[in-house]
């Protein structure tokens, strides 16, 4: 009983210094978020916070403190995103990756994610599975998946580090059209092997 009262101890104190520390780190990053508003995490039970519940009170700019499930989805998205990056700040993650994280958000909110990812990625590489055309502008590298032919998927990637070095909207399409076919060429060249081996390995059972 005395161990498990020193451990029952020591996990107590080490929570609440966490939690403390995340809900410190959560405020700020959503004001940065939200530009302004209140947001507070609270204990269901504060006598017992190993067994206690954790509520997340938000208030966006001109509205009322309210609990989460109450906030549109774009609000709760944000909201999440903002409690994910107070924890990021108490313990620090060289990767993250984040998948379809802004896909209920409008055009505005979508730009103050990606305007919170600009202010981490220089300590975490963050690797984000998205549509948006507006997070995507913002990206290092993009890859994706096309189609050429039916069945057959082919991976395309594009460094926008070259990118920010090209003059004009032209020669932008020039360099991902000689990525694309730099891809299509790799691949090209997989499938012949692959049809040759398969020949051989053919003829060679015949014989």
């Amino acid at each position: 009983q005395q161990a498990t009262r020193e451990i029952d101890g020591t996990a107590q104190a080490m929570f609440l210094e966490t939690c403390n520390a995340v809900r410190t780190n959560f405020l700020t990053v959503f004001q940065t978020l939200f530009g302004g508003g209140e947001c507070d995490l609270r204990l269901s039970i504060e006598g017992d916070p190993l067994e206690s519940e954790i509520e997340i009170h938000a208030a966006p700019r001109g509205k009322r403190t309210q609990r989460i499930h109450l906030l549109s989805s774009g609000e709760r998205t944000l909201v999440a995103v903002s409690l994910l990056f107070s924890i990021y700040l108490t313990k620090p993650s060289p990767f993250c990756l984040m998948d379809e994280v802004d896909a209920p958000l409008d055009d505005s909110n979508v730009g103050r994610f990606t305007r919170l990812l600009d202010e981490f990625k220089h300590s975490s590489q963050f690797l984000v599975i998205t549509h948006n055309k507006l997070t995507m502008e913002t990206a290092n590298h993009l890859y994706g998946v096309t189609m050429m032919e039916p069945g057959c998927s082919s991976i395309v990637s594009v460094s926008f580090h070259d990118v920010e070095m090209t003059q004009s909207d032209q020669e932008l399409g020039g360099a991902i059209a000689r990525k694309r076919r730099e891809v299509d060429d790799t691949a090209m060249a997989a499938r012949d092997q692959a049809f040759h081996e398969c020949a051989g390995d053919a003829a060679a059972a015949q014989r």
